[in-house]
């Protein structure tokens, strides 16, 4: 499989980008054959480590480019009191408050949710976790990464972390659209918060549903040279590789990040 001639534009994902066959593909527990979903598992792990990080806490919480998820939020629900959920496609958008208002034939996360409970001490506590959850999360608004002010036009008060999980990859084009993006969601941050990230490495392609999607090439050096151009310092960050042999993505590695913005505006 190869990505794409021409870049995915947005449009494309508010077209035909379907949020159940994505969830289907890539956040069921376990595959016909059984297997556990070891992406999402060592995702979990990891943002359970970064949110577990001292400093990481505060009131507010963005989450950038959410899609139709809340698997990234799990471990975030207990540092912060407010979330506010930002995603460009108005399905997306849809699908998540499906589950966020308890609604009949939302995705099913509850094995999703009993697994960071465990990483966490205690399994049987997911509904409550869920429920806590549910509470956090205020607004679920249309944000579009390329623009100054992405939620334009609404304007959010700066918050104490952005986080954004497999999300700008998918949405520039370019490295300079890249690194305006970050500039960008970066500004979402108050100075001396964090943000953030979880970004597949030299990845050109994701694909499900019989529908291929672009992704920016991109390595660690440049996702880190970028975050501190954006006003960041670096404060943590990881790289894991990403499982061989799966066809839906040519994905290579995963990288894990957290950085805190700097007192001063200058960048």
């Amino acid at each position: 499989m190869d990505a794409p001639a021409i870049f995915t534009e947005a449009e494309v994902y508010q077209q035909s980008f379907d949020p159940r066959e994505y969830l289907k593909e890539y956040y069921t527990w376990t595959d016909s054959q059984g297997q556990p979903n070891t992406f999402l598992m060592q995702n979990l792990r990891t943002l359970f480590k970064m949110f577990s990080l001292d400093g990481l806490r505060g009131d507010t919480l963005t989450d950038v480019g959410c899609g139709p998820t809340i698997y990234q939020l799990l471990s975030a629900c207990e540092r912060f009191e407010e979330i506010i959920a930002l995603d460009y496609t108005d399905q997306n958008r849809r699908e998540l408050e499906k589950w966020l208002k308890n609604e009949a034939g939302a995705f099913d996360w509850m094995p999703v949710v009993k697994y960071v409970c465990e990483l966490e001490g205690d399994r049987e506590k997911w509904a409550e976790k869920e429920e806590k959850l549910r509470k956090k999360v205020k607004q679920v608004l249309k944000c579009d990464v390329t623009k100054a002010n992405p939620t334009d036009p609404v304007s959010l008060p700066p918050a104490d972390c952005v986080l954004s999980t497999l999300c700008l990859e998918g949405a520039c084009k370019d490295l300079a659209t890249f690194r305006s993006a970050l500039r960008n969601i970066g500004a979402l941050v108050k100075p001396g918060g964090h943000l953030v990230m979880v970004t597949a490495l030299r990845e050109t392609y994701y694909a499900f549903n019989k529908q291929v999607f672009s992704c920016l090439y991109l390595e660690r050096n440049t996702v880190e040279e970028a975050v501190e151009g954006a006003g960041f310092d670096v404060k943590f960050s990881e790289v894991q590789p990403y499982l061989s042999g799966d066809i839906r993505t040519d994905c290579e590695a995963v990288l894990s990040l957290v950085a805190r913005r700097r007192p001063s505006s200058t960048r």
